[in-house]
């Protein structure tokens, strides 16, 4: 039996391709499953219609994310925060934080998410944040943690 896949199945294909399979396979669980659909005309057509309009979604989301990364380059977040010996913090900073500073700083909405640390911060000093807002889209911010007086 013909179905076309709507999921990413491994070992046989990804969503939209056309894929011939056992018909117990296809009765008893892709189907059920909603993994996939008949292979018919009709539904060969409704998902190039489909590919169409996510990929129309995909070039809007990318020229979006572009435009915030254009806004975040010159942006630098001064956080400030209390400090012990050897300049260690008192707590850390975290992506919520850099976040709630770009949200004063720059006025840009952006989910918490999008900043990729690999551990908060947890002492003074200058980092490079990586902020990866989309799968092709990122870039650095600066990140200045000053001890509060």
């Amino acid at each position: 039996m013909e179905v076309i896949l709507k999921r990413t199945i491994d070992g046989l294909g990804i969503p939209g391709d056309v894929v011939r399979v056992a018909d117990g396979y296809a009765r008893n669980y892709l189907l059920p499953m909603d993994f996939a659909v008949h292979a018919t005309e009709r539904n060969q057509r409704h998902f190039e219609h489909q590919k169409r309009v996510i990929d129309q979604q995909e070039t809007k989301d990318r020229e979006y994310a572009r435009e915030i990364a254009a806004q975040i380059v010159g942006v630098t977040c001064h956080l400030t925060r209390r400090a012990g010996e050897n300049d260690r913090l008192f707590g850390s900073v975290t992506a919520a934080d850099i976040v709630e500073s770009i949200r004063e700083t720059a006025n840009l909405e952006l989910d918490r998410r999008v900043i990729d640390l690999s551990e908060p911060i947890r002492e003074l000093g200058v980092f490079t944040v990586n902020v990866k807002l989309h799968a092709d889209v990122s870039t650095e911010l600066r990140v200045v943690v000053e001890r509060e007086e």
